[in-house]
């Protein structure tokens, strides 16, 4: 107030700030957030890559197949980032020297999986009266393992 009792010219400024600071503040946070759950993610995702390709990818329970393999890795990878909002995929290549013959390879049964996660951050759409925003993206992390096929624990 002024002397005369009296608001100055000023009154209301700070609310007008508010009202454009506070959704940016949101969605600053809302990224935060979104950016923390994805580090933390692809923490947990490594360590449990690594070992359900060692554990399952070498020697799968079942048929003693590429294709059993891959089944037993994603299902355990998927166990392993359960009530998470992200997308497992696993593929496994056999390694060779293309069929040259020139060389000696010491293990003919190399195998490199590929273990890769996609994660959509939340909130994927936002829908308000007259405004819909969508996420243009997703977030992608991979690991890639060679190991031999018929040695078991053994990771190149």
């Amino acid at each position: 107030m002024s002397a005369n009792g009296a608001w100055g010219a000023r009154s209301g400024q700070m609310v007008v700030e508010l009202a454009v600071l506070v959704p940016v503040v949101l969605v600053v946070a809302l990224v935060g957030v979104n950016l923390m759950e994805f580090m933390a993610l692809c923490a947990r995702f490594d360590r449990a890559c690594l070992d359900a390709v060692v554990s399952h990818g070498v020697s799968p329970a079942g048929e003693q197949s590429q294709v059993g393999a891959v089944d037993e890795v994603r299902e355990a990878l998927s166990l392993a980032t359960d009530g998470s909002p992200c997308v497992v995929r696993v593929s496994a290549e056999r390694l060779d020297d293309g069929g040259g013959g020139a060389s000696f390879e010491i293990s003919p049964f190399l195998t490199r999986y590929t273990c890769s996660m996609t994660f959509a951050p939340w909130p994927r759409e936002l829908r308000l009266p007259g405004v819909s925003l969508e996420a243009p993206t997703v977030l992608s992390h991979s690991r890639e393992l060679v190991v031999d096929r018929f040695r078991p624990g053994v990771v190149i």
